[in-house]
């Protein structure tokens, strides 16, 4: 399992990666794809190896301003996270030699992985998406929110009350206000029960706010028809923060019917949002708590779309 240390050029500069070759010939290629926040080129633990081991190069880096690299992610749109994941795929096919490629992405990689696919669907050959919610920002951040005050106990009178702030910040986001005035206004509600779930990151610095108005036109229902290739999505059964029953007739409704028979949705029991359980067991590698399920299909997605 050869590893060796290389570059993506990007517009905000060359991004540190790390290229990891099975020891014969690679049959295809993933770029790994991270989710929000701040990542480095060391997030993925023993999933580079495992899949190299079945013929897979990958190819992760970090994301800008982390682990050495040169930008800053919360200078990124979705499009332009997309166009790095393109010049992350490139980079991959040159380096490994490998002609078939795709994309996996968790969480929020999920819609960089789709988003890429859609824009750039001569480049993409499948795409997989690990707790990818596949409706927008608005909407999935809703629902965690909602998720997070019900798990606190907290009343119907005082959820209300948390979405109605919720949904206004939203759209004055949308609409492109001044990220200081909103943080002022909502300051007004810092002794309201819900604050702590319903304004705290990221909805606590300007520089997030701005980051939050970027992303939050981005709908993936919008984008799903123009995925040409073959798509895989994983979701975990206790997910808090992901919509899951509605992400999955999104996909139902939105994929082009041209790959019907080889798209593949998997809904993992007993697991959360990075398909491990929640809370995971701290003195064990998040590596080996990952669902039983997850490996064996994503292997067997990945042997019938790179078949012949």
């Amino acid at each position: 399992m050869p590893e060796r240390d290389t570059v993506v050029d990007t517009a905000m500069g060359p991004l540190n990666a790390i290229l990891c070759t099975p020891d014969g010939p690679a049959r295809a290629g993933l770029v790994l794809s991270d989710g929000s926040g701040p990542a480095t080129r060391d997030a993925w633990q023993g999933v580079p190896g495992w899949l190299a081991e079945r013929g897979i190069a990958t190819l992760r880096h970090d994301k800008p301003g982390c682990g050495g690299s040169p930008g800053d992610w919360r200078a990124q749109s979705l499009a332009d996270r997309a166009i790095e994941g393109i010049a992350a795929l490139d980079t991959l096919r040159k380096q490994a030699t490998v002609d078939r490629a795709g994309l996996i992405g968790y969480s929020q990689g999920g819609w960089v992985a789709v988003a890429a696919a859609a824009n750039e669907p001569g480049l993409v050959d499948f795409v997989v998406t690990i707790s990818g919610p596949m409706v927008g920002p608005i909407e999935q951040e809703r629902v965690r929110i909602e998720r997070a005050l019900r798990a606190r106990g907290r009343s119907e009178e005082v959820i209300e009350d948390a979405l109605r702030w919720v949904d206004e910040r939203a759209d004055r986001l949308v609409a492109g206000q001044d990220p200081a005035q909103i943080l002022a206004d909502q300051a007004r509600y810092a002794r309201r029960d819900w604050y702590a779930e319903a304004a705290g990151p990221p909805y606590d610095t300007e520089e997030l706010l701005v980051l939050g108005g970027r992303l939050a036109r981005f709908d993936p229902a919008e984008i799903l028809p123009f995925v040409r290739c073959p798509v895989m999505a994983f979701f975990g059964a206790a997910d808090e923060l992901v919509p899951v029953e509605r992400s999955l007739v999104v996909l139902g409704e939105r994929l082009p019917a041209e790959q019907r028979g080889s798209n593949g949705v998997a809904v993992l029991p007993g697991v959360g949002h990075m398909l491990y359980p929640e809370p995971p067991q701290a003195d064990v590698p998040l590596f080996q708590q990952l669902s039983p399920a997850f490996l064996p299909l994503l292997g067997a997605f990945l042997d019938r779309v790179t078949a012949g």
